[in-house]
């Protein structure tokens, strides 16, 4: 019995032993690696402050391209979605109900302001405006006698006033089917092409529906939508460019409109540049891009954009500094302006001349040694 409970004392205290040197062990290796890192940073650390510390001839050499930094024209450029459009296009549309028994021209047709392009039965007001007229025959010559009567003092003054007021009656009338007779001719309101006729004879119409377009094409409009933001830098008279994607081409131009309302269902405001559609083959709702300058700068120090790179701290490039065949690569911290199409604007940083690396800077540090 003793020799069991001696065997037992004997294992716990072999196990206590173990565990203690076990626990010793993780704690010094967690020392270590606590001074691996620290000594890990301090190494980095050394290295950025001496830039070619810690043996730079042995680090690797590489093969960057320069560009020196000069002054330049720069301009930011708003990009609208937009569409031609006639400075007169004009749907027409009857001025009441009928139905169509004439039509007069066909598309291609040019008309002239007030050309008559269809006609709707007027039968109605024609007989009307024939029965008006023969009461006024009647009903003139009734004045006229009496007035010749009532010159030479014979009648009353009653019956002289009711026949002038009973011809000036039927006067009123007649102007008035008259003006409905040519009520029931669709007329052009402007002078221009015929662009669209889809009225056939027989069809009834009425006010509003649609069928007949005129257009005037000696004088088109480009017409776009840009973003509120924008309403207190776009201004009439800005340069704008246009592009036309279906044509390949582009012209430049001035806003003859900058509106002032903003539309609160997609809170834009529109634009308008008035184009010669001799100086290019347009169309009305084709499809053109705005490009308008709001922000402008004659001495600008541009770069490409993936040139500069971005970190928490702020934007940075990388300069050569020294000769060609000796030289490192300097980190500079840059103050950035606008951007547009691949080219950024440095506002502070960067003076002309300075050697700006251009290709070969992702995996540069600070005191790179570089080759250009």
């Amino acid at each position: 019995m003793k020799q069991l409970c001696y065997i037992a004392f004997t294992l716990l205290v072999f196990a206590a032993c173990s565990s203690s040197n076990s626990s010793d062990k993780k704690t010094q290796l967690e020392k270590l690696k606590k001074q691996e890192s620290e000594i890990h940073d301090k190494v980095l650390k050394l290295e950025a402050e001496l830039g070619n510390a810690a043996d730079s001839s042995s680090r690797q050499i590489i093969d960057v391209a320069i560009t020196n930094v000069t002054n330049q024209n720069f301009s930011h450029q708003i990009e609208v979605q937009a569409k031609v459009d006639g400075d007169e296009n004009v749907s027409v549309s009857p001025e009441m109900m009928g139905t169509v028994t004439r039509i007069n021209v066909k598309v291609g047709d040019h008309v002239s302001n007030g050309s008559v392009l269809a006609e709707l039965d007027n039968l109605a007001y024609q007989r009307g405006l024939d029965e008006l007229q023969n009461s006024r025959d009647f009903l003139s010559t009734l004045y006229n006698k009496q007035k010749v009567l009532w010159d030479q003092k014979i009648g009353t003054e009653i019956q002289y006033l009711t026949a002038k007021n009973n011809l000036e009656s039927i006067d009123r009338k007649i102007a008035t089917t008259r003006q409905q007779l040519d009520m029931t001719k669709i007329k052009s309101p402007i002078s221009g092409t015929v662009d669209e006729m889809d009225l056939k004879i027989g069809q009834a119409v009425s006010p509003g529906s649609q069928g007949v377009r005129v257009v005037n094409f000696s004088k088109l409009k480009v017409k776009g939508e840009v973003a509120e933001a924008y309403i207190s830098k776009v201004k009439k008279g800005d340069v704008v460019e246009i592009n036309f994607p279906d044509l390949n081409k582009s012209i430049s131009a001035k806003l003859t409109y900058a509106g002032k309302v903003i539309d609160p269902l997609n809170r834009t405001f529109k634009v308008e540049v008035d184009v010669n559609p001799k100086e290019i083959d347009l169309h009305p709702n084709m499809i053109a891009v705005l490009r308008i300058a709001d922000y402008r700068s004659d001495n600008a120090v541009v770069l490409p954009i993936n040139v500069v790179q971005t970190t928490e701290d702020g934007s940075y490039v990388f300069i050569a500094e020294g000769s060609k065949d000796k030289a490192i690569a300097r980190k500079r911290t840059v103050v950035i302006g606008k951007n547009y199409n691949g080219i950024i604007e440095i506002k502070e940083g960067l003076k002309v001349g300075d050697p700006v690396v251009t290709t070969g800077y992702q995996n540069l540090v600070d005191g790179q040694p570089i080759k250009f």
